[in-house]
């Protein structure tokens, strides 16, 4: 029998209501596939769900709220209702109540406010309460409320089981019988409180996409050349481990396995459906999968919104068909997915081979990009644990996927092949939390003009800036990869060596030439070639030759033996003053490689069993026929073998940055005092009524400054004798400068007048601005001019900020004037700053010596 789509248990789901909806908030998608509406909470609708509750569940609901756990249900009302609209939520079932929350608007000293909340018993298990609670974590964020605090007595275990499991990781106290918790509505970075709590039902409405028990195949064809019939083999041949049921209208059996009319003909229960028909079909095999209550798609199919505005309709429109069903769905447009467990053995895609079995998940937003990367894969000996090509990322995301590869033990690396990146704000927050236990590595194509639009046109993606992404990366502890061989270099050193506890990087070669190329590479990477301390040399000195180089690089010279490379290598590692190691060797012919290579591997389990367990060695072997790609030790520690010394130094680069990222305290964002931003946005509102689109006035500018606590000095004037008068009062000497909407580069036009000494001066500035105006035709251009105080000495540094489409506020800090646009010494961070952010954005200059003090000139406050 078909499974009773009823009884599927989806994705808890909140889908806000359009704007402007009356006293809706949106609609409450639940666990088991129901829908609940989010409305406020009306005194008559409160009273009825209290009137519901039973005696010890309304004493909870007033405990929240600090009142006598005696008080009637019209005082729990009135102490309810007493709040904005946006402070009190009820959900509700046609015409079922399932639970409310609330907060109180009242803060005390520490910006806290007390919460209430209860779900009745039919909606537990549900998601509900989880729900609830990230809608009013964000009502009371909006509110200015920076914790919440909820209180629940010692008997009452569904709420606290809620707040201590829910993903909220509020800190506890306990006290007379009961418990508070507190939780920061306003995340610290890293710790979002309700992505947190969705996390969990997000990673588990990914199963039966993953770990599916059984798979139909829309559009199987027996066609060898289609690609209904390549994913069914696939299936077969890499001993799916379950029932495959080819569906084909037009066929009873396709390559021996009885073949099915529709979904709702096969007589077993379905939790992926694999999608290969054309376009204008998909549709109905949407509305059949829900029908017979399969959990995931993969639709392979393209002709979507990689097509043009039709295709994005009808994408949108399936997208929203499977959410509210409660499925998940893979692309259209996609290669499909791949996960390799023993247990699951699946190959739902059009990829040739099944990888073998390993430790790194990839997603792919490109399919045809994802066959190659799977043989890339192959080539090196990496094995995937799971595979998944998004395509068009209809539903599934690269967001989704981090989700479910965070708590999945076979995942150990996860890379990613990316041509956009959706809801940067999510994936920023997700990544920083899974890159803190787990490394993240991204191809992001698209850096360049001709990029972007490439990667549009593919995916219909908008696609943001590459300084944003560079930034979101960076903040986030992302690992960026320039290639896709890159990409897999990195992840063979980060499955199997540890990460780099610094960047002092030893090197032992038989080989100078290609030590010196190695050495040049790390130190152009920021790692660093130091001499070995006296002690590591002396010993070095016991057993090679006097011609050898012990320094570092140690070159043991050509004819090293093999028992030269494993005494070198266990005394280096060992050593403190090493963060590193690189093994170079080059084949002479005098010894077996494989000699070699064990007698490596017998010097590192020698340094490992003196302590240095928390380095990692990477090899290259130099001109060797054929590409080895490993060895192992005999103790079964695996090394990754380069084929040249300078990729070993670029994956160094960036593990290290990787290693310090995840090692370091990540930071508070500071929010600064003395700001009334409600002025600043009234201010750009009356601006835009009275000019529209376009710059600031002058004046609006440094009145907006002011509301956010920028102090600016000088001021406006309007006309000649204004300036005058202003510079007088600034004091002399004084700059003059043009201030207009319209012209921007003021120095183009020779707005900007330097060191005037007096008021004659200050007027005569005035006429040769408004006179160079006039010649170019610029005269209505002009709205006065900015007076300022002129300054001496120190170092002219901009910060300027930009909306980015996607990511939000961007913020550049670098050196200031002509150094802007012809050196572009500028660094980006995505908002909100850290304050390690902050530090990071300035020490990251390239200039910055002329900000720490240089030849005589005094240090700036960089603090």
């Amino acid at each position: 029998m078909a499974r009773d789509a009823s009884a599927r248990r989806v994705r808890p789901t909140f889908v806000p209501s359009p704007a402007g909806a009356d006293g809706a908030h949106g609609v409450l998608v639940l666990a088991d596939g129901s829908r609940a509406e989010l409305l406020t909470a009306e005194p008559a609708i409160l009273a009825r769900f209290l009137d519901g509750l039973a005696p010890n569940e309304r004493r909870e609901v007033a405990r929240s709220f600090g009142l006598d756990l005696a008080t009637s249900v019209e005082a729990l009302v009135d102490q309810i209702v007493a709040r904005d609209g946006d402070s009190r939520y009820v959900a509700r079932r046609g015409d079922e109540l399932l639970g409310i929350a609330a907060f109180r608007s009242e803060l005390d000293a520490a910006g806290s406010a007390r919460l209430g909340f209860a779900v009745a018993p039919s909606a537990r298990r549900l998601g509900l309460g989880t729900l609830l609670l990230e809608r009013l974590m964000v009502s009371a964020a909006r509110a200015g409320v920076d914790r919440l605090i909820g209180v629940a007595g010692r008997d009452h275990q569904t709420l606290a089981a809620l707040f201590r499991h829910g993903g909220f990781a509020p800190d506890t106290e306990t006290d007379d019988g009961a418990t508070r918790f507190v939780f920061a509505t306003r995340a610290p970075l890293g710790a979002d409180p309700a992505e947190s709590a969705a996390s969990a039902h997000g990673a588990a409405s990914l199963r039966p996409l993953l770990h599916p028990r059984s798979i139909a195949v829309v559009g199987a064809s027996r066609d060898p050349s289609s690609v209904g019939f390549r994913i069914l083999d696939a299936l077969i041949t890499g001993r799916f481990h379950g029932p495959v049921f080819p569906v084909n209208p037009k066929a009873d059996f396709v390559g021996s396995v009885r073949a099915y009319p529709s979904l709702t003909a096969i007589d077993h229960p379905i939790d992926l459906v694999v999608v290969a028909v054309p376009a204008r079909l998909v549709s109905a095999v949407v509305d059949e999968a829900i029908a017979v209550g399969a959990g995931a798609l993969v639709v392979i199919t393209a002709g979507f919104a990689e097509v043009g505005d039709g295709g994005r309709a009808a994408q949108n429109e399936l997208a929203r068909r499977v959410r509210e069903a409660g499925l998940r769905m893979v692309g259209p447009n996609c290669l499909g997915v791949i996960h390799t467990h023993p247990d699951v053995r699946m190959n739902a895609s059009f990829a040739p081979l099944l990888p073998r079995h390993g430790g790194v998940s990839l997603c792919s937003q490109s399919g045809a990009l994802g066959i190659a990367i799977i043989a890339l894969a192959r080539r090196l000996g990496l094995g995937l644990s799971s595979f998944v090509s998004v395509g068009n990322k209809a539903d599934v995301s690269g967001n989704d996927l981090l989700e479910y590869w965070q708590d999945d033990p076979a995942t150990r690396v996860a890379l990613f092949y990316l041509e956009s990146v959706g809801e940067p704000r999510r994936f920023a927050r997700l990544a920083r939390r899974f890159a803190r236990s787990k490394p993240i590595v991204v191809v992001k194509a698209g850096r360049t003009g001709a990029g972007r639009r490439a990667a549009s046109s593919h995916t219909a993606a908008l696609v943001a800036s590459d300084s944003a992404v560079d930034a979101l990366f960076h903040q986030n502890g992302i690992i960026r990869a320039e290639t896709l061989e890159e990409m897999f270099s990195l992840a063979r050193a980060l499955l199997d060596q540890p990460l780099p506890p610094g960047r002092r990087v030893a090197i032992v070669t038989n080989a100078g030439g290609p030590a010196i190329l190695c050495s040049d590479a790390l130190e152009a990477k920021g790692l660093r070639v130091e001499p070995l301390a006296d002690a590591t040399q002396a010993a070095l000195l016991d057993f090679l030759p006097p011609e050898a180089s012990r320094i570092n690089p140690v070159d043991m010279i050509a004819s090293a033996t093999p028992e030269a490379f494993e005494r070198s290598v266990a005394e280096v590692l060992s050593a403190d003053e090493v963060d590193a190691l690189v093994v170079i060797y080059t084949p002479t012919g005098i010894y077996p490689v494989a000699d070699v290579m064990a007698a490596v591997g017998r010097g590192i389990e020698t340094a490992r069993a003196a302590g240095a367990v928390g380095k990692p060695v990477l090899a290259s072997l130099i001109g060797e026929e054929g590409e080895t790609v490993r060895f192992e030790t005999a103790g079964g520690e695996t090394v990754p073998v380069y084929a040249f010394p300078e990729e070993i130094a670029r994956v160094l680069g960036k593990l290290a940055p990787y290693a310090a990222w995840r090692a370091a305290d990540l930071g508070d964002v500071v929010v600064p005092g003395g700001q009334d931003l409600e002025r600043a946005r009234a201010i750009c509102r009356a601006a835009l009524k009275r000019h529209g689109d376009g710059w600031l006035s002058i004046e609006d500018a440094v009145a907006v400054l002011a509301a956010a606590g920028l102090s600016f000095s000088g001021g406006f004037a309007g006309d000649r004798a204004a300036a005058c008068q202003l510079a007088a009062e600034v004091g002399f000497p004084v700059a003059v400068k043009l201030a207009s909407r319209r012209i921007v580069h003021k120095t183009e036009h020779g707005g900007v007048v330097l060191d005037l000494a007096d008021a004659e001066a200050v007027g005569a500035a005035w006429d040769a601005i408004a006179a160079r105006l006039a010649a170019a035709g610029e005269e209505d251009a002009m709205d006065g001019v900015v007076v300022q105080p002129m300054v001496d000495g120190g170092v002219e540094v901009m910060l300027g900020v930009e909306q980015d489409p996607l990511f939000g506020p961007l913020l550049a800090f670098g050196l200031g004037g002509i150094h802007v646009e012809i050196l572009r010494d500028v660094t980006f961070r995505v908002a909100p700053l850290s304050d390690r952010d902050a530090h990071e954005m300035v020490r990251a200059l390239r200039g910055r010596r002329l900000l720490e003090g240089y030849r005589g000139h005094p240090a700036g406050d960089l603090e």
